[in-house]
């Protein structure tokens, strides 16, 4: 063990950690999620680090000898080195500053190693004094928020965007598959598979789309404001290059916030990003849900599609298979939508120049990104890769329905076309047949209109 000291007194660390005496106290003071910090949140915020750092060298202000080797350990954070070393739990007090503590000390303690000096001679790099200079948690913690926020969106839009594409794939195959369309859960007109799959397409690009706007919008950083956006502590010169140089680290174009002020205590952009994951689970479950029930049966429900046999559906009703890969996209959604739910009331709790909610924000939107990406990819991978239609009950639901009369409406008017329809209810018979028997169109000029591209095309048939 080593001892460490912070103004509260001494602790006891491990010798053998990286981390120092104020992660230890979190260590000892947070138990809410059993979870560590997600590693994509450590190495954006070995970005940021790395930025400042770099910056602060640029003024003058850090020692060149100090500044390199805590960019030189940010850089191993970054190659995947140390992951191990970030125990505290996610949802904590105190605004993340734990988490950002966690952080210096790491980098510190491995600039120390890389200097041939002992793990926790702060005296010579400091936490505080050198990997924290012209920081706080008020602003390299939303800052490193949003780097990692854009991360992840960049893995979920990858896994949408296949996910659109295949959908497309699908649309493309089942363009000439003739289905009757529901609304209400009533039969309705016409429509082909095809022209559903690219409905679907539609919707998942739509999402894409407004998760990236709502990632853009959270580029503009408080790198600088320190502890309430008024700068204390950190020079001009600092403010107007960290947002470069973290730039430059990330390869995404990072601004300065025209109010920092405004930048640290206002989460509202975090709230954006969360809707638009929620939004986009909207449209998913709506999605996964006309697959379940399109699958449903197969021999007592519409059957019209064949899902991949996944696993067996039951423990005692042999034979039994469910749409399990289906169920589980939706369930991820849900936990998507409670998730922002925790996001929204957590942004609406910001009094006066600080926000100390943000760890719990962070921490459900990391996760709905997360379940979200691997959902979807599951989706794919279990499901629709192997997704089969089922032509022949698609074909028969449309010979048997009545929907098909609202063809006939330009041609023989509605009363006429609403007295096929009943007559074909009452008697159960098919719709072209009680056509032919009152005589209100020729056989070959019915089948024109009654035509798969009639049908599911706008205009009406000559």
């Amino acid at each position: 063990m080593r001892t460490e000291h912070d103004f509260l007194g001494e602790f006891q660390v491990p010798d053998e950690v990286y981390y120092g005496v104020q992660t230890c106290r979190a260590i000892d003071n947070f138990h809410i999620t059993g979870q560590k910090m997600d590693p994509d949140f450590v190495q954006a915020f070995a970005k940021v680090k790395k930025a400042a750092a770099l910056a602060n060298m640029s003024t003058g202000r850090l020692p060149k000898e100090i500044g390199e080797r805590l960019v030189q350990a940010a850089d191993e954070l970054l190659e995947g080195k140390m992951l191990d070393q970030f125990p505290t739990d996610p949802i904590q007090g105190g605004a993340g500053t734990s988490i950002n503590m966690n952080v210096n000390e790491v980098l510190c303690n491995r600039a120390l190693e890389l200097a041939g000096k002992p793990r926790g001679r702060y005296d010579i790099i400091s936490p505080n004094n050198h990997a924290n200079m012209a920081q706080s948690t008020n602003d390299s913690f939303p800052t490193s928020m949003k780097v990692c926020m854009s991360h992840k969106a960049k893995k979920l839009t990858a896994a949408l965007e296949r996910l659109a594409t295949e959908l497309d794939k699908k649309a493309d195959e089942y363009q000439d598959i003739l289905k009757m369309g529901r609304t209400h859960l009533q039969d309705a007109v016409p429509i082909t598979l095809g022209q559903e799959m690219g409905m679907y397409a539609s919707a998942v690009r739509r999402g894409i789309r407004r998760i990236n706007h709502a990632i853009e919008e959270i580029h503009y950083i408080n790198m600088g404001g320190t502890a309430v956006g008024t700068g204390l502590n950190a020079q001009p010169e600092y403010i107007t290059t960290v947002a470069k140089t973290l730039s430059e680290v990330t390869g995404e174009k990072y601004v300065t916030a025209d109010n920092m002020i405004d930048a640290t205590n206002g989460t509202d952009g975090f709230a954006d990003v969360s809707a638009s994951l929620k939004v986009t689970a909207l449209a998913l479950i709506k999605m996964a849900n006309d697959f379940r029930l399109m699958a449903s049966g197969p021999r007592c429900g519409l059957n019209e599609l064949k899902l991949p046999r996944r696993q067996p559906g039951s423990s005692i009703m042999p034979g039994k298979v469910n749409p399990v890969i289906a169920e589980v996209l939706d369930q991820s959604c849900y936990q998507v939508i409670g998730n922002d739910l925790a996001v929204t009331m957590a942004v609406e709790n910001g009094q006066f120049e600080l926000n100390v909610m943000e760890p719990v924000m962070a921490f459900n939107i990391y996760t709905s990104m997360n379940i979200m990406t691997n959902a979807v990819n599951t989706f794919v991978d279990k499901l629709l890769l192997d997704l089969q239609p089922n032509k022949e009950q698609c074909q028969k639901w449309l010979d048997g329905s009545v929907g098909v009369v609202t063809a006939l409406l330009p041609h023989i008017g509605y009363e006429n076309s609403a007295m096929l329809a009943k007559e074909a209810y009452d008697t159960g018979r098919p719709i072209r047949e009680v056509v032919m028997e009152h005589k209100l169109l020729s056989k070959d000029k019915m089948e024109h209109i009654l035509s798969p591209k009639q049908m599911t095309t706008p205009g009406i048939a000559e």
